[in-house]
């Protein structure tokens, strides 16, 4: 049986238990924020030690970004037939080494193809993870465990700088990798106390099971909410490259005042998951996602009218996107998996790929030399709100009835 209820699930982790296993899925669900944000201080350190340009030394993270999306699609499907243990600790192995290689990094060139390295053994912890809250959980019980993890992987991206800024007080920029090797290494112990979760292995060779990535996508139901869904990275994604240079070169703030603004919309988003549990309590989550997607439609225009303001005007206007968006992450995330039978590590790897992937292509726009940043930023979310709107009826129609939309007295326990 693919699905195990909640009590199932406790007793299979009997090294981990309940919270351990939700304490692994979330650091596994959060490796790319600590894996980029945590050296975000110590990039113009790195450049100056080297004595290269800064558009070298940002190899490092842009390549991070593409490797690891591309890691997920392989990593996924394989521990769809071998088991999410075994690729867990090859991929954390990997992670763990090449963060090691990049604290003894001996020029830019060989920094770059260790964070390669240090991507693709990273992504199968972004591969895996969603897919092991699949198999562990159902219905409400799921959705509640997606919230938490959402929360506390989405803390990530507001402490990692801090963080990062705290070490760069005592040590180099390879002390920041060598943490990165101790946050891998953690994670390996974790991986190797947990009982393998997923119970029907597929077979055939490593091609064929590949290959299922496809199979997976030609579930129409599965890829139009997946494109749906990761429409609102672009916009998300271009707000957090975009923030330094509004904050700090368009409103002049100091570095510490754009920590403050910076922490106002990661704590909007950290809020979002837990908003959505409590609603869903009493509204079906077929008016919720409108309701969300008319949020962000509303912050779009607000940014775009009064964003040039001030910058207190600006966060305000912002605010009600990163609520809605982070709002949305746990109902999306189990309407996709609920879409899909079998093949949870696919499905998992396609989610983070192209999430990342329409992240990275905001990045990119927002990177572009516009005369003015908050108004491309307030016309982003508007858009990507509107395009929401419009095919989100049609979407729904077509998915399946899943767990989410049934009272949850009517989820039984085994």
């Amino acid at each position: 049986m693919e699905k195990t209820s909640i009590e199932n699930t406790h007793h299979q982790q009997k090294y981990l238990g309940s919270k351990g296993l939700i304490a692994l899925i979330a650091l596994l669900s959060a490796f790319v924020p600590l894996s980029t944000d945590l050296y975000l201080p110590a990039l113009p350190g790195m450049g100056e030690y080297f004595h290269v340009s800064p558009d070298l030394i940002n190899l490092t993270l842009i390549g991070f970004f593409v490797f690891y999306s591309l890691g997920t699609l392989f990593w996924g499907p394989l521990s769809d037939k071998y088991g999410r243990k075994p690729v867990l600790l090859i991929g954390l192995s990997i992670y763990t080494l090449s963060s090691v290689l990049c604290a003894n990094a001996w020029n830019a060139y060989a920094l770059i193809l260790f964070r390669i390295l240090q991507a693709v053994g990273g992504s199968a912890a972004g591969a895996i993870a969603t897919a092991m809250v699949k198999e562990a959980y159902q219905g409400r019980q799921r959705v509640s465990v997606l919230a938490i993890v959402q929360s506390m992987v989405l803390i990530s991206p507001a402490l990692a700088p801090v963080l990062g800024a705290f070490l760069l007080g005592f040590t180099t920029w390879r002390g920041v990798f060598w943490t990165l090797a101790g946050i891998g290494l953690f994670a390996l112990a974790g991986s190797l106390l947990l009982e393998e979760t997923i119970t029907v292995r597929n077979s055939g060779g490593i091609l064929e099971n590949l290959g299922r990535l496809r199979n997976v996508l030609q579930n129409r139901r599965f890829t139009s909410l997946l494109l749906l869904f990761s429409l609102l990275s672009i916009s998300s994604m271009a707000f957090i490259a975009s923030s330094t240079y509004i904050y700090q070169n368009g409103f002049k703030l100091s570095n510490q005042v754009y920590s403050f603004y910076f922490s106002l919309n990661a704590a909007g988003l950290i809020i979002g998951p837990i908003l959505y549990l409590q609603i869903s309590k009493r509204i079906r989550i077929e008016s919720i996602i409108p309701v969300c997607f008319g949020a962000i439609v509303a912050s779009g225009v607000l940014v775009f009218l009064l964003g040039n303001l001030q910058p207190w005007v600006f966060a305000l206007c912002i605010l009600p996107a990163s609520i809605a968006g982070s709002c949305l992450r746990p109902p999306s995330a189990n309407l996709m998996l609920e879409q899909q039978k079998g093949n949870a590590g696919s499905v998992s790897s396609l989610m983070s790929c192209i999430g990342l992937l329409m992240g990275s292509l905001g990045m990119l726009l927002i990177s572009f030399n516009w005369s003015n940043l908050i108004l491309v930023l307030g016309g982003m979310n508007f858009i990507a709100g509107v395009i929401c709107l419009i095919f989100w009826p049609g979407i729904f129609r077509q998915a399946k009835k899943i767990g989410e939309l049934e009272p949850a007295n009517e989820i039984t326990a085994s």
